[in-house]
């Protein structure tokens, strides 16, 4: 009888162990590197080695494609990623943002709306999670346009700056505007979604979407 135990006992503990070691998931490993890689981009900035934080920017938005894939992939999706990915997008881009503001490469009016939207989201966020508790984070489809021109948007700037032609111009020019586009849109339908579920969400406890 003390063998059918154990092996329970080991068969449940392998059951808890991803719960209690989320950490350790190759996403969630992804999502920290991209986080990591924050400081160095921004010291690479402002030291004006835009090559070096143009290839540095191109690894962490490797990490952000390779860390959905492998969630789903590898079926490692857990509570924590649902909260760090998003997390880690809004503190790369809005770092960056400000950053190449400070060096006089991004519009001022492009970089307090992403700074401003973002900011406003996260203490919505923080709020909504203090009075519900745990929620689960879906992806829309305008949230991942604007974080996708966002990333365009701070590739063309520091392109411009290692290759200044016509046409990276052109597309420094298209992909800001773009994001200013992309940015209110989003933060309009961030508010709209809010406002009507807001009730339902604080009775039922459902979760708004992830923008």
């Amino acid at each position: 009888m003390a063998l059918p135990r154990r092996e329970n006992e080991r068969s449940m503990n392998e059951e808890l162990r991803p719960r209690l070691n989320p950490l350790r998931s190759a996403p969630n490993l992804l999502t920290l590197i991209r986080i990591c890689l924050a400081p160095f981009l921004v010291v690479a900035i402002l030291e004006n080695h835009y090559l070096l934080s143009f290839w540095l920017f191109l690894s962490a938005g490797l990490t952000d494609a390779l860390d959905g894939a492998l969630a789903r992939w590898l079926k490692q999706r857990s509570v924590l990623g649902q909260y760090l990915d998003p997390v880690a997008d809004k503190l790369l881009l809005s770092t960056l943002f400000l950053v190449l503001l400070y060096k006089g490469l991004m519009p001022t009016t492009v970089a307090v709306l992403v700074f401003g939207r973002d900011l406003a989201i996260l203490i919505v966020a923080a709020l909504l999670y203090a009075a519900v508790g745990r929620r689960e984070f879906h992806p829309s489809l305008l949230g991942k346009a604007n974080t996708l021109m966002q990333i365009a948007a701070v590739t063309a700037v520091l392109l411009h700056q290692l290759v200044a032609t016509p046409w990276i111009g052109a597309a420094r020019k298209a992909t800001l505007k773009a994001t200013v586009l992309f940015t209110v849109i989003s933060g309009l339908h961030y508010a709209w979604s809010v406002s009507r579920r807001g009730g339902s969400t604080m009775i039922r406890g459902s979760s708004p979407s992830k923008y």
